[in-house]
């Protein structure tokens, strides 16, 4: 099985005060044990980037240097399938986002919702469940989120 990875699981797995890390680290134990891998799109790495080193968020956020060695470390890692947005994404975008209604602010979700889809991707690890269950193609996967707020 081949996980989509959301920003938010990103950020849960290597930002230490966020909230759900040590859930989000033994999730993903669990599942590379089981011979599962993670899928990444570029998006996630510019997305993990911002949100990491914003000191509004965490009281110790990572330094630039560190969050991009992170994210290119976890880009190449061996268990990480790269996917990029390919034609049959883009359209899948501009056709959730007129059949849904979408919002300005949900741009970047649902051009990563919709790159996950073209390459057959229907698991995703997220902390934002509602970001893809929209869409009634994903089965969403929360670690870090206690089951009442999924």
């Amino acid at each position: 099985m081949t996980f989509g990875v959301d920003t938010t699981f990103l950020v849960q797995l290597e930002v230490r005060g966020a909230p759900g890390h040590e859930q989000a680290r033994a999730w993903l134990h669990q599942v590379i044990e089981r011979g599962s891998q993670l899928a990444m799109a570029p998006q996630v790495l510019t997305e993990f980037i911002h949100v990491a080193t914003d000191p509004a968020r965490f009281e110790r956020p990572l330094s630039m240097p560190a969050a991009a060695a992170r994210a290119q470390a976890w880009f190449a890692a061996r268990e990480v399938q790269q996917v990029y947005p390919d034609d049959h994404a883009v359209s899948l975008f501009f056709d959730w986002i007129g059949k849904h209604r979408l919002g300005r602010k949900r741009l970047l979700d649902t051009m990563l919702a919709a790159t996950y889809f073209a390459h057959g991707l229907t698991d995703v690890v997220t902390s934002n469940a509602r970001d893809y269950s929209i869409f009634g193609v994903f089965q969403v996967h929360s670690p870090g989120v206690p089951k009442r707020a999924r």
